[in-house]
């Protein structure tokens, strides 16, 4: 249960300075912004359906909204129209975009809507939301972000039990203090590259959540 602080910083600070941040980043990486969708035209191999991801995600009190990204794989898939392993469909170009969290710009898009904030718990997979338990709802009672506490104490390379405890944590001490400390630790992990993938097996991305991991 958020306190009325906690409520107040952010109506009148969080969302705000937010929605300003997330304008003025649009119009500052605007040249990279088009360069990327060109890039990923010609390298996905699939026209405009190449160039951005678009997935339904639970938002603040699990609302749906759609989640937008730059798409870092290609459709590519087997003699049986399967879908090739996330590992093998992952291209140079968008392994470089990963690396560089170029991939999670479109979601200024997100944060000028009020769907995301630049700090919270990450959007995951509506199909998580069954599976969570009673105090791991709770990480929905804020807005998500594109970067959070998990991310900046080890993203994809801990276990969603701990990802979790992470994300519920960040919600129970909402403030400038904590956003501000994650927001500079994320710009020191992005020009770090450190924590994209995780560091086992051909996994290009987290492993699913099955209830338990």
């Amino acid at each position: 249960m958020l306190t009325i602080k906690q409520k107040l910083y952010i109506i009148f600070v969080k969302r705000p300075i937010g929605f300003l941040g997330a304008l003025i980043g649009l119009i500052l990486l605007s040249p990279l912004f088009i360069a990327t969708i060109i890039l990923l035209f010609f390298v996905n191999k699939n026209g405009w359906n190449g160039v951005f991801f678009i997935q339904p995600r639970p938002g603040k009190n699990e609302k749906i909204f759609k989640a937008l990204k730059f798409k870092t794989m290609t459709d590519e898939r087997d003699s049986k129209g399967n879908l090739l392993p996330d590992a093998d469909r992952l291209t140079p170009v968008g392994r470089f975009i990963r690396s560089t969290s170029i991939d999670e710009l479109p979601q200024l898009i997100n944060i000028l809507k009020g769907d995301m904030a630049f700090i919270g718990p990450r959007p995951l997979l509506v199909q998580y939301l069954s599976l969570y338990s009673e105090e791991q709802h709770h990480r929905h009672d804020v807005t998500p972000g594109m970067s959070g506490w998990a991310q900046v104490n080890g993203r994809n390379n801990i276990s969603w039990t701990k990802k979790f405890e992470l994300d519920v944590y960040y919600v129970n001490h909402i403030g400038l203090a904590m956003d501000v400390k994650v927001f500079f630790t994320t710009i020191k992990k992005v020009l770090m590259r450190s924590d994209i993938n995780t560091t086992t097996g051909k996994a290009a991305t987290m492993d699913y959540f099955n209830g338990h991991n």
